[in-house]
């Protein structure tokens, strides 16, 4: 599960229609631009292992959950999710409550009092529009018809929409965080200003087959190694392509002993012993 960064649209009104639509569908999936995603999915392999996805198929609870991450760390968020969930019986009970009883059980994540209307928005929408509160409809929509729907909820904007395919659903849909954003525009994959727009780039080019795997390993990857601030660019997999590595002073002893290290990590991960 992402967290620690926004979706875009707290504090905003719902995305719907069209908006919404391009940016899971921006342009058509490009060979080369896969394949360079191929490249860079296999590198960060080396570094941090492969992903395997088990879809957890509570995709209510997931979207609250990735609500509940935005502007906050990953025990912030795991702590208000499981309070909310020890609190209330079911969905419908927290839709029942008051935005400002909910605010005091999640104050600990931060915006509290934002997150809790949305949530009691979002819930009440749902049974609203299925007479219950359940995705379940999810399961008869395309990708791009449970992303359009997704989007146009209160509160949930792109990531989050991702997210809840993914994760919830197994559904091979790209989901960008700030670490994804960074890695992905200091790589030179999409040269983008916000999330939402590297979104729409990555999501139709990523072949379906990595869309887990590449997006675990670079949120992991921006969390360790390419940094917003002391990146570690002389221990990176990708900084030989990487232009804007190029433009840091790397030792060049550094870049020869990590360079070797990886080199031992991709022999291992290949299933193989090192000596």
């Amino acid at each position: 599960m992402i967290s620690d960064s926004m979706d875009g649209n707290i504090g905003s009104g719902p995305r719907t229609g069209d908006s919404a639509r391009t940016e899971r569908r921006a342009r058509p999936p490009s060979g080369g631009i896969a394949e360079m995603l191929r490249r860079v999915n296999e590198a960060l392999v080396c570094m941090y292992g492969a992903k395997q996805l088990t879809p957890n198929w509570d995709p209510v609870g997931e979207m609250i959950h990735i609500i509940l991450t935005q502007n906050t760390s990953d025990v912030n968020s795991d702590r208000t999710y499981a309070a909310l969930r020890h609190a209330y019986a079911s969905w419908e009970d927290v839709a029942a409550a008051s935005p400002s009883e909910i605010a005091d059980l999640i104050r600990i994540g931060g915006l509290a009092d934002i997150k809790a209307g949305r949530i009691v928005d979002v819930l009440a929408r749902l049974e609203a529009d299925y007479g219950h509160i359940s995705l379940e409809a999810l399961c008869d929509m395309n990708d791009d018809e449970a992303f359009d729907y997704l989007t146009s909820l209160p509160g949930v904007g792109p990531k989050t929409a991702a997210c809840v395919l993914l994760f919830a659903m197994g559904r091979p849909v790209f989901p960008v965080d700030t670490h994804v954003h960074r890695v992905a525009n200091r790589i030179g994959l999409v040269d983008t200003k916000q999330p939402a727009a590297t979104q729409a780039e990555l999501a139709p080019a990523v072949p379906d087959d990595i869309v887990y795997q590449l997006h675990m390993n670079m949120v992991e990857h921006g969390r360790l190694t390419c940094r917003a601030l002391r990146p570690e660019c002389e221990c990176c997999a990708l900084s030989g392509g990487c232009a804007w590595a190029k433009t840091r002073a790397v030792g060049e002893d550094a870049t020869k002993s990590c360079a070797s290290e990886l080199s031992g990590a991709c022999y291992v991960a290949e299933g193989h012993e090192q000596a």
